[in-house]
């Protein structure tokens, strides 16, 4: 199985329109970063945890030529605002979109042309929408050849899902993990997980806070995603490494930012 990172900025993304920061002036591929998102591989199967904004030039840059799924964390318009662009991928047959309750009401409402009679011509993607809220880890996902298992979480006042398969949990958008979604990412080797900034955010884990969390998992490699502009990559590196001195069961694991174009495989 195989995660590749295929965004791992803020909303705004990495250049942000208009700053002239150390970062967004970075000439470091590590710094660019694209609204957060993730594509899943394991044989044939191909699935993409959100499609923000981006996501036409994600899928041209990391060669996505298929398409069996789609699953959301949210309906921030960061993470759902490139949806029609899979349409591509369904010409010969319907994609299902998984997701909660209130995130499938607002892409419904959001992209209310998808489902009712238009004109032929414009094209428009044919998706099923599926509410995920049923599954779990006695009763997962089935998408090809992976099981997904939804991680419930709290993304302010909001309902935001995680989502473990394999040795993998990816979490992003959250600011709250209740203490039932830990049974569902138990035995995990690798956690992405939002950790924005070293400052304190209503609405994301800042770095320590991620880290807090990370260090209740078993993951031995941690990264961080969802990454804003006040610290280039190698600055995070370093920030990331003093921090795990005080984190006494994160010292032998690794901890670190993740980037655009990051691959990590599992057997």
């Amino acid at each position: 199985m195989k995660l590749t990172i295929t965004g791992s900025g803020t909303s705004h993304g990495i250049p942000v329109i208009g700053c002239k920061c150390k970062v967004c002036t970075s000439k470091s591929p590590k710094d660019k970063r694209f609204r957060t998102s993730a594509i899943i591989q394991e044989k044939d199967t191909y699935v993409v945890i959100d499609t923000g904004p981006d996501f036409r030039l994600q899928a041209l840059n990391y060669g996505l030529c298929k398409l069996d799924a789609v699953l959301l964390t949210h309906a921030h318009a960061d993470h759902v605002h490139g949806l029609d662009d899979i349409r591509v991928f369904t010409r010969e047959k319907s994609i299902p979109v998984f997701s909660n309750t209130n995130t499938l009401a607002e892409v419904h409402n959001r992209y209310n042309y998808v489902f009712r009679q238009t004109q032929n011509g414009g094209g428009k993607p044919h998706i099923e929408l599926v509410d995920c809220t049923n599954y779990n880890e006695n009763n997962p996902l089935k998408i090809g050849s992976i099981d997904f298992v939804p991680v419930p979480m709290k993304h302010g006042t909001m309902q935001t899902t995680g989502w473990r398969f394999g040795k993998f949990a990816y979490l992003t958008d959250l600011n709250f993990l209740p203490i039932s979604s830990f049974d569902r990412i138990k035995d995990i080797e690798v956690l992405i997980i939002d950790g924005l900034r070293t400052r304190p955010h209503e609405t994301h884990f800042s770095f320590e806070q991620a880290l807090e969390v990370a260090e209740k998992t078993t993951a031995n490699k941690i990264y961080l995603t969802h990454i804003c502009h006040d610290y280039t990559h190698d600055e995070i590196v370093k920030i990331l490494e003093e921090k795990k001195k005080t984190h006494s069961n994160l010292v032998e694991r690794l901890v670190a930012p993740s980037y655009d174009g990051l691959s990590i495989e599992l057997e």
